[in-house]
């Protein structure tokens, strides 16, 4: 017997293999006619990120993986091994890499050509169907993947916007909780000394009065001007009554005139009036103070409460009856810190008779919320966002309309193509599009997209309750 030569040894390593080691023999030898073996180091690198993938890879030994960057550093999605299949599979509609393949341990790898798929496909049925029920498996993982991580850069963008819309109340809140205390013990004092002052009955009324118009009143919406104006008046009467001008804010929230306190001197002995005001003042500033915690915490629930619905917290992950105008205000809500730092409006208008819309409410609301996040990127600063809702046969339209520089022609056809993206590295996942078609199609409904320089309109269309 001779020496055994490369190519039988090659198909005898293609025998052990363990995903195509049980096709027919003659199978195989098709394999090695047609296929090139290469070494491979660590270090090597078999596709790049974005350039076309040729070949198909027959792992016979050695280790490389995947790593795609989906807009917060590279991810590792992939890995094979000997006896693993790789690159480029029939049937497989993948034209260029999605990341980099790079090798960790050193190997052989057999690759064959895509050239040659559609011999293969007649040739070799066996090694065909194979890879095909590979490739599904993989665009399965792959999806799953590229959903999770889409979730979670929303989740991301979510939580830092929550963060910001929270902050601004819960500041206020325990800035105004901490300056009660303090007001408190004002009030006090100064209820202690208006009683020693031993007012009379219609003297004790001219003051209540006036503290009633602080209960009874929010503080006024006053311009900058006004306010000052006011509260400068207030100052210069207090000065020429000989009394303290640090009243002079809380009064002005309390919408207290002079022309009020003019009223007051006049029925007040001399030696009360200050103590009198002083009483108001601290009162008025209570109240102004709970005010602002019960704006400050209503704001915090409404927040909280927004966020709920958003996410569909609690709610069943079947179908059902979505309310699409909630859905947006909501979306609207949670991007509103983002809208206001790139100095973007954002209106809403929604047909008054808009009925229920029919879907999975958490997906419709991640398509709100891809479409809009991509609005506010697109507008130009101090730009401006038209959010719409209406009714179609059987179905809801919602568009999303941005005044930016629009979708050139020419990539108008990639937009929903994974991985696309237009934005710089580490600002965009190039996924945020392509799921939200997938939300669409999965809620029974679809996208279109039509755009010119200065605008840009996407319409959902989702099935009607």
């Amino acid at each position: 017997m001779g020496e055994p030569t490369a190519s039988t040894e090659l198909l005898e390593r293609l025998a052990q293999h363990r995903t195509l080691g049980e096709a027919p023999r003659a199978e195989l030898e098709w394999l090695v006619e047609h296929g090139t073996v290469r070494h491979i180091e660590p270090g090597d690198v078999l596709t790049r990120a974005g350039t076309p993938v040729t070949s198909l890879f027959i792992v016979l030994a050695g280790h490389f993986a995947i790593q795609v960057e989906r807009g917060f550093g590279p991810r590792k999605i992939f890995e094979w091994t000997g006896g693993d299949v790789g690159g480029m599979l029939p049937y497989s509609r993948m034209s260029k890499a999605p990341g980099e393949v790079i090798v960790s341990e050193p190997g052989d790898i057999l690759a064959v050509d895509s050239r040659f798929f559609p011999e293969m496909a007649v040739r070799c049925p066996w090694v065909t169907a194979t890879l095909v029920h590979v490739m599904v498996d993989r665009a399965r993982v792959f999806t799953s993947t590229a959903l999770q991580d889409e979730k979670m850069a929303s989740l991301g963008r979510l939580a830092a916007g929550l963060a910001h819309e929270l902050n601004n109340p819960a500041s206020a809140a325990a800035r105004s909780a901490g300056r009660i205390e303090d007001g408190l013990a004002r009030a006090e004092a100064a209820s202690r000394a208006l009683g020693a002052a031993r007012l009379t009955a219609e003297q004790q009324a001219a003051v209540d009065n006036i503290r009633r118009v602080c209960l009874e009143n929010d503080a006024p919406l006053l311009t900058a001007i006004e306010r000052s104006d006011r509260e400068d008046a207030l100052a210069v009467w207090l000065e020429e009554h000989d009394l303290s001008p640090e009243h002079a804010a809380a009064l002005t929230d309390a919408c207290v005139s002079t022309k009020m306190l003019d009223a007051l001197n006049d029925t007040l002995p001399a030696s009360a009036v200050g103590t009198a005001v002083e009483w108001i003042a601290a009162n008025c500033a209570i109240h102004t103070l709970v005010g602002e915690v019960q704006r400050a915490s209503s704001r915090i629930h409404h927040l909280v409460a927004a966020i709920k619905r958003f996410t569909y917290m609690d709610k069943p992950g079947v179908p059902e009856a979505v309310d699409i105008e909630q859905g947006l205000r909501d979306t609207i809500i949670v991007l509103g810190n983002k809208a206001r730092g790139k100095d973007v409006a954002i209106t809403i208008k929604v047909d008054p008779n808009l009925p229920k819309g029919h879907g999975f409410g958490g997906e419709l609301n991640q398509i709100w919320s891809n479409l809009i996040d991509n609005a506010i990127d697109a507008a130009p600063p101090n730009g401006h966002i038209e959010v719409g809702a209406s009714c179609g046969p059987g179905t809801i339209v919602v568009r999303i309309v941005d005044n930016g520089a629009g979708v050139p022609a020419e990539i108008r056809q990639k937009i929903f193509d994974p991985f696309f993206t237009t934005k710089p590295v580490g600002q965009g996942t190039g996924l945020g599009l392509e799921i939200a078609m997938k939300l669409a199609l999965h809620n029974g409904g679809d996208i279109e997209v039509d755009s010119v320089p200065g605008r840009t309109e996407f319409r959902v269309i989702v099935p009607a309750r």
